[in-house]
């Protein structure tokens, strides 16, 4: 590193890998990153090892969630689209199509890796006749969040995201952790590391809260009426 710091964040996944990949001694502090063991970034939660800890999303448990919610949400859902940004399997694919199994849902694995891909990744959907979409968290759909939402709502595919921000932008539902909380908690990872603290010896934290969002004026544009008892979990209700 040509720069001298004393600390890295690394927000998102792939932010964190090229960190590691560049330095094995300043210390880097993991925001939204999630599955690190299974990125290979730390050797444990319990204990990271290297220079690199901070705070786990649990993408892999918080996708499965996120289908039963839209299950319960749009029970006449059989066939759900999958949006992701990368090609192949993953430990978040296979957790998804283990709880569609459990479901009784068809799940239909739709790759956009660019923003100029997502117009065919909706034609994809459309063409599987998918009844409903969940997208994976992904810093490039965050980024372009309003398109996503745009796309779903012209395809009419109830939607469930990874952040309540797409909630606000028009989308349908999301289930996610308090994102804000992890910033905060990152702060203080910085705090103690600045203070003597070694990255390998601070456990990587999970998320504790999660939080539904529903937007109604969707639903009722999608035709949708939502379930009372998923309503009364609701942690915000955009009416």
């Amino acid at each position: 590193m040509q720069r001298k710091v004393d600390v890295i964040i690394g927000l998102v996944r792939p932010l964190a890998a090229a960190a590691k990949q560049a330095t094995s001694t300043i210390p880097i502090v993991m925001v939204t990153v999630g599955d690190p063991v299974g990125a290979g970034l730390v050797e444990s939660l319990p204990r990271p090892g290297g220079n690199i800890t901070g705070l786990s999303v649990m993408t892999v448990e918080v996708t499965a969630k996120s289908l039963q919610i839209l299950k319960e949400a749009v029970p006449r859902a059989s066939r759900v689209a999958v949006l992701q940004s990368w090609v192949g399997r993953s430990p978040v694919a296979k957790e998804v199509e283990s709880a569609a199994q459990t479901l009784g849902i068809q799940v239909q694995i739709v790759v956009a890796q660019s923003p100029e891909a997502l117009d065919e990744a909706f034609s994809s959907m459309i063409r599987g006749r998918a009844d409903a979409l969940l997208v994976h968290s992904d810093p490039m759909f965050f980024l372009h969040q309003t398109r996503l939402v745009e796309l779903a709502a012209k395809a009419r595919l109830p939607a469930i995201f990874s952040a309540s921000e797409y909630v606000r932008a028009g989308g349908f539902m999301s289930y996610a952790p308090n994102f804000l909380y992890n910033f905060r908690r990152a702060a203080v990872y910085v705090d103690k590391i600045l203070k003597g603290a070694k990255p390998a010896d601070l456990p990587v934290e999970q998320p504790t809260k999660f939080e539904l969002v529903i937007n109604l004026k969707t639903a009722k544009a999608l035709g949708l009426t939502i379930p009372p008892s998923l309503l009364a979990r609701a942690d915000q209700v955009i009416e």
